[in-house]
């Protein structure tokens, strides 16, 4: 995993929520760990990863997350075990 990927996981897992993860950046974050997002209707797409479903909703007038869809993000990735600590070690190795 990147550098930078590992600094937006982490970014998610601080609290109190970030105010500036950008939607691009999570996105492809989400694509890296082996997400599938499926188009919804309207700006809403479908997460799936390891066998766990989510809803996340695309920016409207920003492409900045908001704090509450960043919490709800954070809830989805532990249930689906994605944590900062499973990527701590590879951080330190070389791409």
């Amino acid at each position: 995993m990147s550098k930078h990927h590992v600094q937006l996981l982490r970014n998610i897992y601080h609290d109190p929520p970030s105010h500036n993860l950008h939607w691009r950046d999570v996105e492809s974050f989400l694509n890296h760990v082996g997400a599938v997002l499926e188009p919804l209707s309207g700006a809403r797409f479908r997460v799936t990863l390891n066998r766990m479903e989510y809803v996340l909703h695309r920016p409207h007038h920003s492409n900045v997350l908001e704090p509450t869809a960043i919490t709800h993000l954070r809830e989805f990735l532990a249930r689906a075990g994605v944590t900062p600590s499973r990527f701590e070690s590879q951080d330190d190795t070389p791409a």
